[in-house]
């Protein structure tokens, strides 16, 4: 596909990886940077691929209710361990299944613990 925009996101959570051998099987925060990548086969009337504004809603659907929780706690979450790694694949998924126009598909989903640590989902 042709023309592609990205969108950065950023929300803040608790975690912990249980069995974890370090440091992260205890409790701890990260100020997360999620990176959305969509592309598109052609524009739309507005010679845009999707509005920003758009993709800022499909987000806070899908990654709204995580922002200052202990992910752990949450679904899928509770039953999965909340690495950057899912987390980029339940992003992906989420914005992908509220994908409404063909044009359109989402390509790639980093999540950014820090500034130097990312998880890439991009099937």
């Amino acid at each position: 596909m042709p023309y592609s925009i990205s969108k950065d996101f950023e929300f803040a959570a608790a975690h912990c990886i249980p069995d974890h051998p370090g440091k992260c099987s205890r409790l701890h925060g990260h100020n997360y940077r999620v990176r959305v990548y969509l592309q598109a086969s052609q524009l739309d009337e507005l010679g845009m691929v999707v509005d920003f504004a758009k993709l800022k809603d499909w987000m806070k659907a899908v990654m709204g209710h995580y922002d200052h929780q202990v992910l752990n706690e949450l679904p899928p979450f509770d039953r999965v361990n909340p690495t950057a790694e899912l987390v980029s694949e339940v992003v992906f998924k989420g914005i992908r299944e509220r994908i409404d126009d063909p044009r359109i598909a989402i390509s790639r989903v980093e999540v950014w613990e820090t500034d130097r640590s990312c998880a890439v989902y991009e099937p």
